[in-house]
């Protein structure tokens, strides 16, 4: 096997997703725990500890106590080289999401055993199914009375439409909560409350053994004998090829915050997830194992140092071997780049990387090149495709505060808008800037950063739109027409693109009635 071949195979590269307040980036802090990147758990919520969550580190994440922005971080663990992605639960923030979904080879879902399924969760599965994206589901907080486990294993596969196949299982819940006895390496795992230790494991190849009950008791042992012979009947067994195509997800239970579960999570992960995937370009599939590097850029994050207006460029390389100060194509510009200080993350710590290979995610210094979507190759022309901008939902007029400090406002709106944080539309009519997002609380983080990063001031003002969508035709003439009857709704994304914002549903469905010719696209990537 090559040495290329060896590294990609070492690489797992995966997204943590969740509803708001499942447990996702306590899990994430636990997992670095045990690949050694951080030494002790920061209590995510708690004020009196003023350590935050390690990978929040946006001013804002910590006031409110949620993540807005993904974050990347990467350790070791027996021998493999784990990348793990951060998502904001936040459904304001679900578009940063569902592009992190696009760098990944498999996600870990985190469900809350007392609330069950949420709404969020459910869209989330859908990009996954959309991509047949491997899911392994994590159910999180044992230690507080939740709903049954059957109940819930029935309802992820109501709520989600995957079959699930449990590779642990809990013994009791709540005060009561034992531990779980581990199906996937045949072995009890006993509960101690605890923020930061691993639990006692005892080995019991044959669940039938009388030592069952020393451990847990008659009562709870009895059950558990019978519930383990139900799930045998009624689950599939592991198949790794089914898991693999995105049809079965295994389940494990546990406690984040007590780290309970979590080393059993991860050591089945090394175990079964899928190393790096080939991934569609448009021209061709490129395969992670070939020798010549490309990559494409799915987020882009504006002054990860405070100190320093810089931006910085998350690229998911998909093939070959990223060096420092190697030259590289840039797809879009036709350009030849290279970067001297390419950087890898822990959260907001990152350090310098010499090389990084298929699977890994790679930050580099941005002074405007790097769009959302854009690709950089050895030299090919290659274009990757699936990194949709959404059409937003929510709609104000921005407008400049203080007129002292209109260019940093600018400034400050190019960059936010190029890191997808929002879309802006310029209406053809009268000029004026529109802002359009997914939820109310990005106009927030918008202001608040534009404010603290940039030193502009911004005001809101209303107006009234149902939708913004994308038009296109090849009926020149009929295009012609739309645009001058529909002059005042008229506008331009950034890339100069002709946007229609519709004022209501009726209106839509009437352009889209007498106007046959041109279509209406609600994601920008056609």
């Amino acid at each position: 096997m090559s040495e290329l071949k060896k590294e990609i195979h070492k690489r797992r590269t995966f997204a943590i997703i969740s509803h708001p307040d499942a447990g996702k980036t306590t899990l994430t802090e636990k997992l670095l725990l045990f690949g050694g990147a951080i030494h002790v758990a920061g209590a995510v919520k708690s004020n009196k500890i003023k350590k935050s969550a390690t990978s929040d580190w946006m001013e804002i994440e910590k006031q409110r106590g949620i993540s807005v922005a993904t974050s990347v971080m990467g350790f070791e663990y027996n021998d493999h080289k784990i990348n793990i992605l951060d998502t904001p639960g936040h459904q304001d923030f679900a578009e940063d999401t569902y592009r992190t979904l696009t760098a990944v080879d498999s996600v870990i879902i985190v469900v809350d055993s007392a609330k069950g399924v949420e709404a969020q969760t459910r869209k989330l599965m859908e990009v996954c199914r959309m991509r047949h994206t491997p899911v392994m589901i994590f159910l999180n907080k044992m230690d507080r009375d939740g709903k049954d486990p059957f109940e819930l294993l029935d309802e992820l596969e109501d709520e989600l439409k995957i079959n699930v196949c449990p590779l642990s299982w809990p013994i009791d819940s709540g005060q009561r909560f034992k531990g779980v006895y581990n199906i996937f390496e045949k072995r009890l795992d006993l509960y101690t409350p605890s923020k930061q230790t691993i639990t006692e494991s005892v080995g019991l190849k044959d669940i039938n053994s009388p030592d069952l009950e020393k451990y847990i008791g008659g009562s709870l042992a009895s059950k558990l004998r019978g519930d383990i012979e139900l799930i045998e009947e009624v689950y599939p067994h592991l198949d790794i090829d089914t898991y693999l195509k995105g049809e079965v997800a295994p389940v494990f239970f546990g406690s984040a915050l007590n780290n309970f579960g979590v080393k059993e999570l991860l050591d089945c992960f090394i175990q079964i997830a899928p190393y790096p995937r080939p991934v569609e370009a448009i021209e061709r599939v490129v395969n992670p194992e070939e020798e010549t590097f490309s990559g494409f850029i799915f987020k882009i994050h504006a002054n990860m140092d405070p100190n320093h207006r810089s931006c910085i460029a998350f690229v998911k390389i998909c093939s070959g071997k990223f060096e420092r100060n190697v030259n590289y194509k840039h797809v879009r510009l036709n350009r030849m780049l290279k970067f001297s200080s390419p950087t890898a993350f822990m959260a907001q710590k990152k350090e310098t990387v010499d090389e990084a290979y298929a699977g890994d995610i790679v930050g580099l210094p941005d002074t405007g090149n790097f769009k959302i979507g854009d690709t950089l190759t050895a030299g090919e022309n290659l274009h990757f495709k699936g990194l949709p901008s959404f059409s937003p939902e929510m709609f104000k007029y921005i407008e400049n505060a203080d007129p002292m400090k209109s260019k940093q406002l600018q400034k400050g709106i190019d960059q936010l808008m190029d890191e997808g944080v929002a879309q802006l539309f310029t209406n053809q009519f009268n000029g004026r800037k529109i802002i359009g997002t997914v939820g109310q609380l990005q106009f927030e983080v918008i202001e608040y950063r534009l404010l603290h990063e940039y030193g502009a001031q911004c005001r809101w003002e209303p107006i009234s739109l149902f939708k913004a969508c994308w038009i296109e035709s090849d009926n020149a003439d009929q295009l012609a027409d739309f645009k001058k009857r529909k002059s005042q709704y008229m506008a331009k994304d950034k890339d100069g693109r002709d946007v229609f914002l519709a004022d209501s549903n009726y209106v839509l469905m009437m352009a889209q009635q007498d106007f046959k010719d041109i279509k209406f696209h609600f994601t920008s990537e056609f």
